[in-house]
């Protein structure tokens, strides 16, 4: 996945640069990034402060860390209930 061009902090001022009351797509044309990109941000962090927004990128990313923990997990108990059930 490409890594934004924006950190967490610039995002949640470009949003409260449009809650302030400049209408959004001059923000969007200051900025350099489209409007529907603007909404999305505005789903996910609209109403966030910047520790929240700290604080949901290191959720996002243990999650991320223990799916694949669970992935592996998964795998390994697959393996051997085959390695069990095959008659030799």
């Amino acid at each position: 996945m490409r890594r934004s061009r924006f950190s967490e902090e610039q995002i949640i001022g470009i949003l409260r640069e449009q809650e302030a009351g400049a209408a959004t797509a001059e923000v969007c044309r200051k900025h350099g990034i489209s409007s529907a990109t603007f909404y999305k941000w505005k789903a996910k962090y609209g109403g966030l402060d910047v520790s929240e927004a700290r604080c949901l990128k290191a959720l996002e990313a243990e999650n991320a860390r223990l799916k694949k923990l669970l992935a592996e997990a998964m795998l390994d108990n697959a393996m051997l209930k085959d390695l069990t059930t095959k008659k030799w």
